[in-house]
């Protein structure tokens, strides 16, 4: 059953109301749901679908693609050599159905991009003299190497530039599309197992789906990431191997920025990962930042040349935290150290970030979702701001976020080391703005607190929405 996607899957279905030919691309990373939204919403019927095969040669790419046309009905013919032949002879299909909107589906599309195949220029060729004349034909690609779809269909400058006339970046579930979904399989957790997942997990629905109905948050992490044979055991040697041709580079660029939880500027993060500078090293970057692993951001009254890049993948982070440190092979390694030091110093750190991840929704429940704003992170003298939000209407949100399992004890001597970080950025950024303190806690403050200072105070459930 489809989860969410409301915008994508309307995206999708107003094809068929479209009086022309349209071109959609869909991208996002590894095991996001991209097939998934596709099928679901087309309902499984296609005039043809596809899937590229990774890493095999043009001969086997167009032996496929010719055995696909197979399948929905297209007579015998010889092997086609090329990608223009075989684009013919999908159009011979095409033209021999009935009238009516006619869906085709390419899945993993830059898999079929082999070396010296040509295979966009066919595809440009395609569409632009064939498919464009047509009002009847819905195009649809999509592929887990994000980076590809973007410079080659989404930006590309060539014939088909400007051509897409869709296009849908499908990003991880939130907090409240993990919710529907867990309602949907019948788990009946809360929202603080739930929150407990995602930021072990993130928002991937692959990786949702391995969660099974009856164990606990803590049991489905040790057997997914802990057992021998679990799920998401083996995951991180896949998941950049299948988006990336050559991922050394990127994979460097990971296990540096997992060491430093701010994240580092271009030239230590290039000194910490023992890289020389290039192009490649900016194409890289770049790509991990599309894909979403990466966020790239700017502290508050700094240059862009002065950038952060920081690790934001919650799977990531969680697999080189305590998967890669299971040395003894620990079956119930999540489940033993659940009420440690190390798992609450951990869920703090991923609270603040499952935060950073949740901003439109932070933003909507302080009630200037509709006020132009940027977020950012901040440095400072003896001081750090994870999140602050710099808004048009001359105020800044300083967010301070924390974690509990119950409800977060505040004093005064916290209340001063915050009052005592705002009047660092006052001081050190000389902005003329309205400071607001805001306090993003997991479950709210004990009774009494005093927190006549802070201007707004959020909780867990406000990110749910």
């Amino acid at each position: 059953m489809l989860i969410g996607r409301e915008k994508e899957k309307e995206a999708l279905l107003s094809a068929f109301e479209s009086g022309q030919s349209e071109f959609i691309a869909v991208y996002g990373r590894r095991r996001v749901g991209k097939t998934f939204l596709i099928r679901e919403t087309f309902e499984y019927k296609f005039a043809f679908q596809h899937t590229g095969i990774l890493d095999a040669p043009l001969k086997e790419q167009l032996s496929e693609f010719r055995q696909s046309l197979y399948r929905v009905g297209m007579g015998r013919k010889a092997l086609p050599k090329t990608w223009n032949e075989t684009f013919h002879l999908l159009e011979d299909w095409l033209e021999s159905l009935p009238e009516g909107k006619k869906v085709v589906f390419i899945d993993e599309l830059p898999w079929m991009d082999t070396t010296r195949s040509n295979f966009v220029r066919a595809l440009d060729h395609f569409w632009n003299s064939w498919a464009t004349a047509r009002k009847d034909i819905i195009l649809v690609v999509c592929g887990s190497a994000t980076s590809w779809i973007i410079d080659n269909i989404v930006m590309n400058y060539g014939g088909l530039h400007n051509r897409l006339t869709k296009k849908i970046h499908l990003h991880p579930f939130t907090l409240h599309e993990c919710e529907l979904f867990c309602k949907s399989q019948g788990f009946g957790y809360k929202r603080n197992l739930i929150m407990e997942a995602y930021m072990a997990i993130g928002g991937i629905p692959y990786y949702w789906s391995f969660m099974q109905k009856g164990l606990s948050v803590a049991q489905n992490l040790d057997r997914m990431f802990f057992e021998e044979d679990g799920e998401l055991a083996g995951e991180y040697n896949a998941l950049y191997a299948s988006l990336f041709k050559n991922p050394t580079l990127h994979i460097a660029i990971i296990n540096a920025l997992s060491t430093k939880k701010a994240g580092m500027v271009r030239n230590e993060l290039l000194e910490k990962a023992k890289i020389t500078d290039s192009e490649h090293f900016s194409k890289a970057l770049k790509e991990l930042e599309q894909c979403g692993f990466i966020r790239k951001y700017t502290c508050l009254g700094k240059k862009i040349k002065d950038a952060m890049y920081q690790l934001m993948d919650n799977y990531t982070l969680f697999y080189f935290q305590f998967a890669l440190k299971n040395a003894n092979g620990d079956k119930t390694f999540w489940t033993s150290m659940y009420n440690s030091t190390l798992h609450n110093t951990w869920a703090g750190l991923a609270f603040e970030r499952v935060c950073l991840q949740h901003i439109e929704q932070i933003k909507k429940a302080l009630g200037f979702g509709a006020v132009i704003s940027t977020a950012h992170s901040w440095r400072g003298p003896g001081a750090q701001i994870d999140l602050l939000i710099d808004r048009n209407d001359s105020v800044i949100n300083v967010c301070e976020m924390k974690y509990s399992k119950g409800k977060y004890a505040f004093n005064e001597e916290e209340l001063e080391k915050m009052q005592n970080r705002i009047d660092t950025l006052q001081t050190e950024t000389e902005t003329q703005k309205t400071i607001h303190l805001t306090l993003i806690t997991s479950n709210g403050v004990t009774p009494g607190s005093d927190t006549h200072n802070i201007q707004s105070m959020l909780t867990m459930d406000d990110l749910f929405v």
